[in-house]
């Protein structure tokens, strides 16, 4: 992997998504995140997958242990880059542009008290400021083709107990071709959001 020409940041498109079988923190819920990430390579893209589970676990606390670890592997990667970052996770996307700026001016607090997974928040607020981060929703389960397929990855990770242990070569072209075989998305251009950039 090499840094980006033209003297800017690299750009790099990140989707995750998490998965709990459970979502309960008082029994047994094996979690799994993923992401797949995304960037130019001259007239081509190159694509990498990143995975991780916990055997407790909540939706919550997979969707920022999750992006953690994905932009601490893109800082491995490139020291700063423009990351735009898509999730189905509300909790995280609107936690890191509508929430964090107060809680940190109120001393890591919300305005009703303590802060749940703060640890967690506190490291995401660290390893955002290497970067130039563009922050993305999207609803989940709703045909969005990167979504699904972190979506897969996810719940994979959470039902085999799997780590990718840093990026490794991406299985999305593979995937989507066993999709398309079933005739799902297949007019869908996977680069396009990588050279759109807006």
């Amino acid at each position: 992997m090499t840094e980006g020409g033209g003297g800017g940041a690299p750009f790099v498109l990140v989707h995750a998504d998490e998965s709990c079988l459970g979502n309960d923190a008082s029994k047994a819920s094996r979690g799994g995140n993923a992401s797949l990430i995304e960037a130019p390579a001259g007239d081509s893209v190159a694509r990498w997958d990143f995975y991780d589970c916990s055997p407790q676990t909540t939706n919550n606390r997979m969707a920022l242990a999750g992006a953690i670890a994905t932009l601490e592997w893109i800082r491995r990667q490139w020291r700063n880059a423009h990351v735009r970052f898509v999730s189905d996770s509300e909790y995280l996307v609107k936690g890191m542009t509508e929430w964090l700026a107060g809680w940190q001016a109120r001393g890591w607090r919300r305005k009703t008290g303590a802060l749940e997974n703060l640890e967690l928040w506190q490291a995401l607020a660290q390893v955002t400021a290497h970067h130039t981060m563009d922050w993305r929703w999207v609803r989940g389960h709703n045909e969005h083709v990167k979504n699904e397929y972190a979506n897969f990855l996810a719940i994979r990770s959470a039902e085999q107990q799997q780590r990718s242990n840093g990026l490794v070569p991406s299985g999305f072209d593979t995937w989507l071709a066993q999709q398309r075989a079933r005739g799902k998305y297949v007019n869908f251009d996977p680069d396009e959001e990588l050279y759109e950039r807006k």
